[in-house]
C-alpha cells in the first residue's frame, strides 16, 4: 500500500481528539491542510484504515458512525440527545468472551461494548429548563 498524506493526516487527527468525530468532522479538519480533498477520500481512507485495524468504527444505530483511534479494548457511552460518544472503561470480562467461543460461535478477535442513554450534561440541561 502506497504511502498517502491525506490518510496519514486523518490519522494523526484522529489520534489528536479525544472525541469520537463523525467523517464530516473529520473531513471539516483535514479539509483545513488539505482544501482539495473529497468527502470521499475521507471516506475512503477510513474504511481502509478500520480495515487495517488503525482505526475503529463505532456504529451508534442511528445511521451515523463514529471513528476512534483507540484501539485497544474499551467500551462506548452514546448520548441520544446530543450524539456524543465518549470512552468507557468498562469491556466485557475474560469469561464472557471465552464463552463466546466455547459456545460454538467461532474465535473471537475483538469485543465492543456501546451503551447508550442520556449523557449527564443533557439530563442538566433538560433539569434547567
Amino acid at each position: 500500500m502506497n504511502y498517502s498524506r491525506q490518510r496519514e493526516s486523518i490519522k494523526e487527527y484522529l489520534m489528536s481528539t479525544q472525541e469520537h468525530p463523525t467523517a464530516d468532522v473529520i473531513y471539516q479538519h483535514v479539509k483545513e491542510n488539505y482544501p482539495k480533498i473529497s468527502l470521499g477520500t475521507v471516506y475512503r481512507n477510513l474504511t481502509l484504515l478500520v480495515d487495517l485495524g488503525e482505526v475503529r468504527k463505532i456504529s451508534t444505530g442511528d445511521g451515523t458512525e463514529h471513528y476512534d483511534a483507540d484501539t485497544s479494548a474499551h467500551s462506548h457511552y452514546y448520548c441520544r440527545c446530543c450524539h456524543r460518544v465518549m470512552d468507557l472503561e468498562v469491556t466485557p470480562s475474560v469469561d464472557q468472551i471465552l464463552s463466546a467461543s466455547s459456545a460454538g460461535l467461532g474465535t473471537v478477535e475483538m469485543a465492543s461494548l456501546l451503551f447508550t442513554g442520556v449523557c449527564k450534561d443533557c439530563i442538566l440541561e433538560q433539569d434547567n429548563n
